[in-house]
């Protein structure tokens, strides 16, 4: 029997083999993020998906939720003015018992360390309200956990719109919270919140004189949280229409390319551009870029001076 929908959960390192299995059974996946370890592994998920006519849609649920989507018309319409400055956090705690589970924390099995596993989702969502990127400039620490990637990634980054932002993410900071503040001519938009928001995470502070965004963000009557179920429902629709979902094809790969830029920039000290990003470059196939024994030492209380 020909399945319709296929829902992988699988540690990372299944992914790629996984969907494009799937899509050549006929079936339409919604894949758990990331959905490759490269953009090399992603390319075969797009040859498989022309040649099958079906599509993966990546699970990145904060695009959905009801207070994002109408942040992302506000944004669009010009209500709020040009978006100047961002800044985006994910600033959780993983101890070291969650890295016990074999598959974390290895170049191999999960692709990267938090900015691939966890801090993706609030780069998605600001990837996407921003309309993309165009230069990222980064720095890797791994500062505490016992793992091969990064467990801290502090980033600049030029958005689409020419937004001028940072990212944080981080996977040792005991006070959990994640942050995405968008300033605008004419108003300061503010969501925070940890892993789902309701339209109560969010604020919109408008300029002096600038009342009528505050009309216009009391536009929202529908509280949609930021769950699984929002997405799902946009992934049933776009199926019966035949259409491609939001978070599939282009609307994956810009965020993983802005995952891919962080460690190209991170591991070689330059800054990466879009045009970086090509099949010649070894961080096309794999995020340490051909460097898996990458040398960022653990630093602790006794190997400080």
């Amino acid at each position: 029997e020909q399945p319709e929908l296929v829902q992988i959960c699988t540690p990372p390192g299944f992914h790629a083999a996984q969907v494009v299995e799937s899509l050549h059974a006929g079936a339409w996946v919604w894949c758990e993020k990331p959905v490759t370890l490269s953009l090399a592994q992603l390319d075969r998920i797009e040859e498989a998906e022309a040649a099958t006519g079906r599509y993966c849609s990546v699970v990145f649920q904060w695009r959905f939720g009801s207070a994002a989507q109408h942040v992302k018309a506000m944004l669009d319409s010009g209500v709020v003015g040009r978006p100047l400055v961002a800044a985006g956090l994910t600033t959780w705690f993983r101890d070291d018992a969650y890295y016990e589970v074999p598959w974390r924390g290895r170049w191999e099995t999960e692709g990267g360390g938090p900015t691939m596993g966890h801090g993706i989702h609030c780069t998605d969502l600001a990837v996407w309200l921003l309309d993309g990127w165009r230069e990222v400039r980064s720095r890797l620490g791994r500062l505490s956990r016992d793992v091969e990637t990064e467990d801290v990634a502090v980033t600049t980054i030029e958005f689409g719109r020419g937004t001028l932002g940072t990212l944080v993410t981080s996977v040792v900071s005991p006070r959990e919270e994640t942050l995405l503040r968008i300033d605008c001519e004419r108003a300061t938009i503010e969501l925070v919140h940890l892993y789902e928001y309701s339209n109560a995470s969010w604020r919109v502070s408008p300029a002096p004189g600038c009342e009528d965004v505050t009309q216009e963000w009391g536009r929202l009557l529908i509280d949609r949280g930021s769950n699984h179920q929002a997405q799902l429902e946009h992934v049933l629709d776009a199926m019966a229409d035949g259409t491609r979902p939001l978070t599939s094809g282009p609307g994956a790969r810009q965020t993983l390319e802005v995952v891919t830029a962080i460690y190209r920039s991170g591991m070689t000290g330059v800054p990466t551009t879009p045009a970086d990003l090509v099949p010649s470059d070894p961080f096309y196939h794999h995020l340490h870029g051909g460097n898996p024994q990458w040398s960022a030492p653990v630093v602790t209380s006794e190997t400080r001076t």
